[in-house]
């Protein structure tokens, strides 16, 4: 017999309890990141400051539009989550079939942070967002005890700019 597969790293993460989407609507600045992702380490130098709006599509699922700059030139990224087997987890299909990615809310204040987890096979990525572009030192200290706690740690946790975002990005510069 072979043994169970390992546990994804994922399926450990709680998602936030009692949450209603239409919480996480708005506008969200993209504070911090933790992720192992080779091109981020090399190119830490040269993080643009990010913001991603959240619409609540059919009551479950979840229309993200990210805008952030690229070469100098506002791009907007949009993105389509869709509700996957629990409340607080999605589903964020791509173009194959291997380049799914689950998200998860780990933990949210509405009001002020989001962290979410992302998972692409068997690597994670956990994001720090808040309602402003600067967060506090205690929801800093949470989201980096919710890095560690999935097996990153501080020399993969980047921060972002907290100056320089794009408003808008014009027909040219929207990738779906």
């Amino acid at each position: 017999r072979r043994p169970p597969p390992p546990q994804s790293p994922l399926e450990k993460v709680a998602a936030q309890e009692g949450l209603s989407l239409h919480q996480l609507s708005g506008k969200w600045f993209l504070v911090g990141m933790a992720s192992r992702c080779s091109y981020l380490a090399e190119h830490s130098h040269q993080l643009e400051a990010t913001t991603m709006t959240v619409a609540v599509l059919d009551g479950q699922s979840l229309a993200i539009s990210t805008l952030r700059k690229l070469d100098r030139v506002c791009w907007e990224i949009r993105q389509h989550y869709l509700p996957a087997q629990a409340p607080g987890r999605f589903l964020l299909k791509g173009h194959r079939k291997s380049s799914k990615v689950d998200v998860v809310v780990g933990e949210a204040d509405p009001s002020s942070f989001i962290i979410l987890y992302y998972q692409k096979g068997r690597s994670i990525s956990v994001k720090l967002y808040g309602r402003t572009s600067l967060a506090s030192d205690a929801v800093v200290d949470k989201f980096e005890q919710r890095v560690r706690a999935v097996g990153l740690s501080e020399d993969v946790t980047y921060y972002f700019p907290t100056y320089g975002f794009c408003d808008s990005a014009d027909e040219f510069h929207v990738l779906d």
